[in-house]
């Protein structure tokens, strides 16, 4: 089949363009997002010392600025290879090139002052620096284009793409402008989010996931209009999206809850899939039958233990979603914050997971050829 791949000591530019590999029809394994990323690029000790950057941290990197994009580009080609060959099915860009998962596009936005941060509270409950909302947020720029297009050079995998909420965003932001009022302003985020996901699909990606955090961390408030501002961001879009929802990185939020707090309400978002963690709040998986009609990336691997997993563990953790989802309606995925493990341990991680998907898939059925990714048009 023709790939996408182009040389991995290659110029960014030209490269392949052809169909994406087939997906597996039943149990098909993809990332969150994150992957780790290399003590040689970022200084993984400050990382995981600190909570989530919601400002730019660039004193993270160990790379000078004049040579810091190269150097990314180059850490990414090693994360879709660690991908590739542990088999997974659907890849990321291992989000190499952020600080964290948010703090990228929130500080690309128009009204944001870059000079005089905000404070809010994190999701811990302590206080961190945050953008400060001074003025209309707007999009200047796609933000993640020009990431999305190496990616689809470097693999001839289907690729995903993460963005941060327009919920999320709100709650990481002090808002000074919209008569302080988050709801507001993340109708606005909004609006900037929809306009770069329309862009991040005409350039290619097979899913955009949306990255819904703190509807988990603040259900009262998520109930009053994260639904409204998630769906205006997917207004009208035409491919495959996908929000995810979590109990914080294991690495950091050691105190979990072991239910969701904001879940069934996601059964009416515009998405067609839904990620969310299974292994680490070891959760009731009783739950996934209020989410009738979407697919469910079903997060399998534990990243609060270090320990890799065995391939039947994995299988297992799978098992306890049949009851209530659909085979065919299953996604297999680690649980979130997969960046703060070292590489070895993320990699028997992933290869432990796609073999537990293997050994459900070899049980159920033997082949039902490719499956075809849903999508909003």
């Amino acid at each position: 089949m023709a790939g996408r791949r182009h040389g991995c000591g290659g110029a960014p530019g030209g490269g392949v363009i052809g169909m994406p590999d087939p997906i597996p029809a039943l149990f098909p394994t993809t990332l969150v997002g994150s992957m780790p990323q290399p003590d040689w690029l970022i200084d993984r000790e400050k990382l995981a010392g600190r909570f989530p950057p919601r400002v730019r941290a660039r004193e993270l990197w160990r790379i000078p600025e004049a040579h810091l994009v190269e150097a990314q580009d180059d850490a990414t080609i090693v994360a879709i290879r660690m991908q590739e060959e542990a088999g997974l099915d659907i890849v990321t860009d291992g989000e190499i090139r952020r600080e964290s998962y948010s703090n990228l596009f929130a500080t690309a936005l128009e009204g944001v002052d870059l000079d005089q941060h905000g404070t809010a509270l994190d999701r811990s409950g302590h206080p961190v620096p945050v953008p400060r909302v001074v003025g209309p947020i707007r999009r200047r720029h796609a933000v993640g284009v020009r990431d999305l297009e190496f990616l689809r050079r470097h693999t001839t995998k289907p690729v995903k793409v993460t963005v941060p909420g327009p919920f999320t965003m709100s709650q990481q932001a002090q808002i000074d402008h919209y008569g302080g009022s988050r709801h507001l302003a993340a109708v606005d985020y909004a609006a900037a989010l929809n306009a770069e996901i329309r862009d991040l699909f005409s350039a290619g990606a097979d899913i955009v996931q949306i990255d819904e955090p703190y509807m988990q961390a603040r259900p009262e408030e998520a109930r009053q209009f994260g639904l409204e501002v998630l769906n205006r961001a997917l207004e009208g879009v035409k491919g495959t999206t996908a929000v995810h929802i979590c109990f914080g990185y294991a690495a950091i939020i050691h105190a979990r809850s072991t239910a969701y707090s904001f879940l069934p309400e996601l059964a009416g978002c515009r998405c067609q899939q839904i990620s969310l963690e299974t292994a680490q709040p070891n959760l009731d998986c009783s739950i996934l039958k209020t989410l009738t009609g979407k697919k469910i990336m079903l997060g399998t691997i534990d990243l609060g233990n270090p320990e890799v997993e065995m391939p039947e563990t994995v299988a297992a953790r799978i098992r306890r979603a049949l009851p209530f989802v659909r085979a065919a309606d299953l996604i297999v995925a680690p649980d979130c914050g997969l960046k703060y493990l070292s590489r070895e341990t993320a990699f028997g991680k992933l290869k432990a997971m796609v073999a537990g998907a293997a050994i459900l898939r070899k049980e159920m059925v033997k082949d039902t050829g490719p499956v075809r990714l849903q999508s909003n048009s």
